[in-house]
């Protein structure tokens, strides 16, 4: 039976979409700082880019993101947009033409919230039912998945825990060979490899399973594989096999086939930031702090930590307020210059 399961913690929701034992899909939602994927905007072009093929453009809350067109437009003109992929990789918003509403504002203005990873999952698994341990879930999501909402007490075993943390590290078991992850602002390399022997049937049985973890971890943009054990002449033979693996995909990768020095390479669309950066940014150092402090039952009311762990808790009120809640005390918060970035202290 195909489950959504939503764990809740101070500012993020972990999803996980389950058959048996089986995680087929996974998702952060923070609701505090969402990633922007589909909102509607007014806003107004900063700096037209022919060169880039399109223009700069600036949000209602001084963001800025980059919108391709033909068209020439005229800086201060206000036009609509939608966000068609948050910012990531360095990157900021990339967004497309939209119909402007009605009654257009007179200044760049967020006029809709795109649809939540979790609201993604359910449209996409439609008969599932949406496990939450948090009835404040109910008020966040929209009133047609309310009647899926069945309340647990806890959305993630012990299993599914570890399945969701095996997610940020940078290995892989495929079975015969292990995937090594390396992403790089230009691309993500993904070394095949085996204590073994391993040949091309050893590749062709890993596909599968390289591409659930493509597709678990998020992994987007330019992608190459090192295959391993296959000469360089005959891994041009193993493109079909990692096609087929790849074609259950919803964002539809694209492998264009095998490099001259033998790495195969695909692509694959960018819409929501990649597991691996939520993961490591701030933002999420943080809240993974504050999830640890409520699990463990840490004592202590100050916590003291870098720069950017308490500028990220500090951008998002609602997951501290939900925090406070949960652990009926306050949290105060201290900031360490001196700190290295992801260390912190509770006293």
């Amino acid at each position: 039976m195909t489950e959504i399961r939503a764990a809740c913690s101070p500012g993020e929701v972990r999803i996980a979409v389950t058959d048996h034992d089986t995680l087929l899909d996974v998702a952060l939602w923070r609701p505090g700082c969402p990633d922007g994927l589909e909102d509607w905007h007014v806003v107004r072009v900063q700096k037209a880019a022919p060169a880039l093929g399109g223009a700069f453009v600036l949000l209602e809350d001084d963001q800025s993101g980059f919108l391709p067109t033909r068209d020439a437009l005229i800086e201060g003109t206000l036009l609509a947009a939608r966000v068609s992929r948050s910012a990531q990789n360095g990157k900021g918003l990339r967004l497309r033409r939209a119909e402007m509403p009605a009654e257009a504002p007179s200044a760049p203005k967020l006029l809709e919230r795109g649809p939540t990873p979790l609201d993604e999952l359910a449209d996409r698994y439609r008969d599932a039912p949406i496990f939450v341990d948090d009835p404040g879930i109910a008020a966040k999501l929209p009133v047609r998945l309310r009647p899926r909402l069945q309340r647990c007490q806890r959305a993630f075993d012990g299993a599914l825990e570890a399945d969701f943390d095996s997610l940020g590290s940078s290995e892989a078991d495929l079975g015969l060979l292990t995937a090594s992850f390396f992403p790089t602002p230009a691309l993500i390399a993904i070394d095949l490899d085996s204590t073994g022997a391993p040949d091309f049937k050893s590749n062709v049985a890993a596909f599968p399973n390289l591409a659930r973890q493509i597709r678990l971890r998020n992994l987007s943009g330019t992608i190459l594989v090192d295959p391993a054990g296959v000469k360089t002449r005959k891994r041009p033979a193993l493109v079909a096999f990692l096609r087929e693996a790849l074609s259950d995909d919803p964002l539809k990768p694209d492998v264009l086939g095998a490099t001259p020095s033998g790495l195969m390479e695909l692509t694959r669309p960018r819409r929501r930031p990649p597991l691996h950066e939520l993961l490591s940014s701030p933002q999420g150092l943080a809240l993974s702090i504050l999830r640890t402090i409520l699990r463990e039952e840490r004592p202590g009311q100050t916590l003291t930590a870098s720069i950017s762990l308490i500028k990220a808790l500090e951008s998002d009120p609602e997951a501290l307020a939900d925090f406070t809640s949960r652990r009926a005390r306050t949290l105060d918060l201290v900031l360490d210059p001196n700190a290295s970035p992801a260390s912190w202290s509770l006293s």
